[in-house]
């Protein structure tokens, strides 16, 4: 089953943020405030599926492949959204 989700999560990645959301307690005690998950979910889903996931998992440790991971995650994102404008 988390790998059905972690599929759903590269396709529709806001599909799996909201229901992350809104059936768990996935992103509390992740971020400070709403305010960064609410601008992950609009500018960079994949991005904030992937910090919160190593904050869940590692328990917030960052190393190198985590951090590689992190910016193709970003550049996916930004790589997206251009092809969106376009």
């Amino acid at each position: 089953m988390p790998l059905l989700i972690g599929l759903i999560g590269l396709i529709a990645p806001r599909f799996v943020i909201a229901l992350l959301w809104l059936m768990t307690t996935w992103f509390q005690g992740v971020f400070a405030t709403k305010l960064w998950p609410l601008l992950g979910f609009i500018f960079l889903p994949l991005t904030l599926l992937w910090y919160s996931a190593v904050a869940h998992w590692y328990h917030g440790e960052w190393n190198t492949w985590r951090v590689i991971i992190l910016i193709v995650a970003v550049l996916a994102d930004v790589s997206s959204g251009k092809s969106a404008a376009r």
